[in-house]
Order: C-alpha cells, then structure tokens, then sequence
C-alpha cells in the first residue's frame, strides 16, 4: 500500500509509538556490551513493549521469527538474533519496529561494542548517521522522493563508502513497509511527491567496501559481498508544511 495522509488521531498515536521505540533502544544502547547476546537484546525489547502495551512490528512479519534485527560486522540488516555474545569491537546493527494502536514506527542506530569507534569504523558511523540527517534536511510537503535521495548521496560522495542501492528507506505507518521507496542514491526532482502528514522511515545504509549485497541461507540476514563492515542509521518521520517532525528521537 502507499503510505497514507495520516489523521490526527493516527499522528498522535505515531507520536506515541515513536517515543516508546526511541524509549526502548535507548536501554538497548545501555545494555548492548561485550558478553550481551542478540537473544538478549531481543527479549528486553519484548519485554519494553509489553510492560507499555506495545507490540513488536517485525515479530512474524513475513515470518521474521524474533522482535529485533540484530546484525553484527558484514552482517547489513535482518540479522536474526542468536545466542552468540558481542565482543568488544563489533559493528552492531540494531533495527526495531513498534506498533501502538495500530500505528507503526521504524527505526535503526550502530554502535560500536565496548569502545569508542576509530578510524575506519569512526567514518563509517559518523558519515553515515549524517547523511540521514541530511536527508531529513530536504523533507516537506511539495518535495519529491528524489530530493531526499539526492541529499544522502551527496553527504556520502566523499566519504569512500559503499550506499547500498539495494534496500531503501519506505513510506511506514499502517504496515512496516509502504510505498514509496525512498533510495539513498538519486537526483532531485524526481520521483514521488509528498504531502503534509505522510510518515516515512529514511534509513541510509553503507559499507566499508563494495555496495553488493547478498541474502543467508536463513533467508533473512543480509551481508555484504567482500565482508567489509556495513552500518545503518533509520527514523520514521512525519512531512510537515515546512520540514518534518522526527518522532523516533527522544
């Protein structure tokens, strides 16, 4: 389906899902230390969503069997959590969804386990994290898809990052996936035009290496073609008149 010009009812309950889901990976910004496992992060953020009559999005969309993705290193994005502890270093991709009242957020951070990022790991976080903002930058009523598109690709030109063209950030809100599609690569003043009160989740993802991609035999787990690290930075918004009010930041 194509995302939908919200009411105000259904933004207020966006609002509303949006802060338990930026509440919930705050602890999981908390918790996620060497020794931790996906399990682990898994099953607090079940928990989290319970205790405030939440639902986790993922569970079971499309058969994704757990609440979170957790994906670690070249691992890109659905990496199903496992029982394997973090060690100190890794690249972790935390992807969580949360539906309150019908209404369903999307969000995504890296982070660096049990240290500070250096070097190449350092770029690869802080470059990425900011195209998205960049991004948000071009949003509004009146703008096309492309210009947000446009925006992150050329935050990220000279970064020397892979932009996987492959996945794409979405329009989000009654289901965790709508259209449109919203690339990290383009040119203004193409594609879509969005209205005021439109939700989307814009989620640049980058690599160390080569943009290719390739799927797990699980059939979820998505990880780069050379191995190189990959990181991923998301939050579901809403277009304004003027700009657009993030609702998965605290």
């Amino acid at each position: 389906m194509y995302t939908r010009v919200k009411t105000s009812a259904e933004i207020e309950n966006l609002r509303k899902s949006g802060r338990i889901l930026a509440e919930i990976l705050q602890g999981v910004r908390e918790l996620a230390k060497p020794g931790v496992t996906g399990l682990d992060i898994d099953a607090f953020v079940a928990s989290e969503a319970e205790g405030v009559n939440a639902t986790c999005a993922f569970k079971s969309y499309n058969g994704f069997p757990n609440s979170i993705c957790v994906s670690v290193n070249d691992e890109v994005v659905h990496g199903i959590p496992n029982d394997k502890p973090f060690e100190k270093g890794d690249v972790v991709k935390f992807d969580f969804g949360i539906n309150y009242d019908g209404m369903i957020t999307d969000s995504a951070f890296t982070l660096v386990i049990g240290e500070k990022p250096t070097n190449d790991k350092k770029r690869l976080i802080e470059a990425t994290e900011a195209a998205l903002y960049r991004g948000l930058e071009e949003i509004e009523a009146g703008c096309h898809v492309g210009d947000i598109s446009a925006a992150i690709e050329g935050a990220l030109k000279d970064s020397g990052l892979g932009i996987v063209r492959d996945l794409v950030g979405h329009g989000v809100g009654h289901q965790v996936h709508e259209e449109p599609d919203i690339p990290n690569h383009g040119r203004a003043g193409r594609g879509p035009i969005l209205k005021k009160n439109m939700s989307l989740a814009i989620e640049p993802i980058t690599t160390l290496g080569d943009y290719r991609i390739k799927l797990d035999d699980d059939g979820w787990t998505i990880r780069t073609v050379d191995g190189t690290i990959a990181a991923q930075f998301e939050h579901t918004i809403l277009v304004l008149d003027d700009g657009c009010e993030i609702l998965t930041k605290l």
